[in-house]
């Protein structure tokens, strides 16, 4: 198997030679902040929007950012060249560096530890935009500051392995009774012609596709509502869709083994994702 190349402190390696500290933060505490950009045909997709989410990141944890805008996707374009797919998600992590291990901020700040790869890009299967996926849901148990795309993500992977475990797609996720978000996805519910969506706070992370869904509702006719989303609503929607940066736009065709509206793909889905289609290729 290929040995592909990442970028790890200032130089292009192997990634079975890429190494850090076992005192870095990101690995004792998960300090840290990533994000994942979507590339095709080798251009990255809405590069400035991810980044400026990165850098909210960054400053929300008070990590010191080694590099500007174009230093960043110049070192995103050096990974991006270097994999063998045209297709690919970019991944960036930097991480508050390595120093002894104690909860609070290092007296002596150290130097951060910036890291970036990329994988192929495997979109959803044509079975799966013909046939909607399985969803089920829990109670949203993690942390308070969700918008902060942190790499501590026990919450999400206890979230996806709670799909995983009964062979569906995605987890639901409900706070106090309300719609969130997936374990790594937007949820949005379409009633009566019109989108909703998990207003953006706190309680979310605010995917870039949230604002590319409403422009391309915008572009469509399709009314657009960001509020909160009690769960009777969600099982009782006549559509049901997942967005990510991985997914796209996806159709859900169950919840808790309920179907779905009429159990396929609606109109405002197919709208949506043929659109999406035409601007991720633009």
């Amino acid at each position: 198997m290929e040995d592909p190349f990442v970028y790890l402190n200032g130089a292009m390696t192997p990634l079975s030679e890429a190494k850090v500290s076992v005192l870095d933060r990101g690995f004792i505490f998960g300090d840290g902040i990533y994000e994942v950009i979507p590339v095709y045909d080798r251009k990255p997709f809405r590069p400035a929007q991810h980044l400026a989410r990165f850098f909210r990141g960054i400053e929300a944890v008070n990590i010191r950012n080694p590099h500007s805008e174009a230093e960043w996707l110049t070192l995103v374009d050096k990974v991006v060249q270097t994999a063998p797919t045209e297709d690919q998600l970019a991944y960036l992590q930097i991480t508050r560096g390595p120093a002894p291990r104690t909860h609070a901020f290092p007296a002596q700040e150290p130097k951060p530890t910036v890291f970036l790869m990329s994988n192929p890009l495997i979109p959803p299967t044509l079975a799966m935009l013909e046939n909607g996926v399985a969803c089920v849901t829990m109670e949203d148990k993690r942390w308070l500051r969700c918008e902060i795309k942190s790499i501590s993500l026990l919450g999400n992977v206890l979230a996806a392995q709670n799909a995983a475990a009964q062979q569906a797609n995605e987890t639901l996720q409900f706070r106090d009774g309300s719609l969130t978000e997936g374990s790594s996805s937007n949820v949005w519910i379409v009633k009566d012609g019109t989108l909703l969506g998990p207003p953006v706070d706190n309680l979310i992370l605010e995917g870039i596709r949230y604002h590319l869904i409403a422009e391309l509702c915008e572009a469509n006719g399709i009314p657009f509502e960001s509020r909160r989303i009690a769960r009777n609503e969600v099982f009782t929607a006549d559509e049901v869709l997942l967005s990510s940066a991985g997914k796209e736009i996806l159709p859900v065709a169950s919840i808790d083994g309920r179907t779905v509206g009429n159990g396929k793909p609606g109109p405002i889905f197919k709208k949506l994702y043929a659109s999406y289609q035409i601007a991720k290729r633009a």
